[in-house]
């Protein structure tokens, strides 16, 4: 990996795209941007009352910064092609990425529910897992889209933005989880979609010196949002004499540090645990501490 020293970067008056910010980390995340006076486009299937709340407050054409929220199915890739399109016709740009939308081994799309199974919604002709599609295809599609766009601005008819260069510096902010450190036996498809989301933020390290597009990646623990707390089934896989829940702001802080750190340089991973983050190492990395029971 390159070394190098980083520009200066606030969220400040830039502008950001954000999927699965209808809850939980990612709309937390939304909620810090837009205190810090970045405009927010929104992604989701929906909004929860508490997004829906956001957007509203700040959804006025004068509001500045702005939040509008953009309806897309992350798996459907002319929806998320639409997402880029509508934030350019909104905004004129954007700086920050943060292709969030996740799901953890759910039982519709779930290794050891395989398709064709009845409790299984991947259809065995269609060659997809829908878990797949959602925590890897969709972030790494996200990610491409993003950096055609800052490389070659104004490739569509009425647009004049100016490349992204070291002195227009650009991020992109993935969420890994500490699964891609220690092996998930009840979760093989999520674990290995982390897995392959810290070997995505690794090798696209050389981007921030080159072009000037960092993309880092939080790997959080068990985090406290309606992914855990409104499914009994996952909530019984935890285990209170040594899990520590971590809240979805810490991890959205954690966030936000990765965007405008300068010492976050590319290819970072930052664990996040409860009350408390570390830089992964990139090689021989030590195990999460607390290790967490993932099997």
């Amino acid at each position: 990996m390159a070394q190098f020293t980083a520009e200066p970067f606030s969220v400040t008056g830039k502008t950001a795209i954000v999927t699965g910010a209808g809850s939980g980390i990612n709309l937390c995340f939304a909620q810090l941007l837009i205190w810090r006076g970045c405009n927010v486009a929104l992604a989701d299937l929906s909004l929860r009352p508490e997004a829906q709340e956001l957007v509203d407050s700040y959804s006025s054409k004068e509001a500045s910064p702005r939040a509008v929220f953009i309806p897309t199915d992350v798996t459907k890739w002319p929806e998320l092609e639409n997402l880029f399109d509508k934030t350019l016709e909104e905004f004129g740009g954007f700086d920050i990425v943060c292709p969030g939308a996740g799901v953890y081994e759910p039982s519709w799309s779930n290794f050891w529910l395989p398709p064709g199974s009845k409790q299984s919604r991947d259809d065995p002709q269609s060659g997809r897992y829908a878990e797949l599609d959602i925590n890897l295809t969709h972030p790494t599609r996200a990610t491409q889209l993003a950096i055609s766009h800052w490389l070659y601005p104004g490739s569509k008819a009425g647009e004049a933005r100016a490349a992204v260069s070291l002195k227009n510096p650009k991020r992109i902010i993935h969420i890994g989880s500490v699964a891609s450190q220690v092996p998930v036996f009840r979760a093989p498809l999520y674990g290995a979609s982390k897995f392959a989301i810290a070997g995505l933020v690794r090798s696209l390290a050389d981007l921030e010196p080159l072009h000037g597009i960092r993309v880092n990646a939080v790997a959080p623990g068990l985090v406290k949002t309606p992914l855990w707390t409104e499914h009994p089934d996952k909530l019984a896989n935890i285990d209170p004499t040594r899990d520590a829940w971590v809240t979805p702001m810490e991890v959205a802080e954690a966030m936000l540090n990765c965007v405008e750190s300068g010492s976050k340089i590319g290819g970072t991973v930052v664990e996040v645990g409860a009350g408390r983050t570390r830089v992964v190492p990139w090689y021989n990395a030590p195990p999460p501490i607390p290790v967490p029971k993932l099997d």
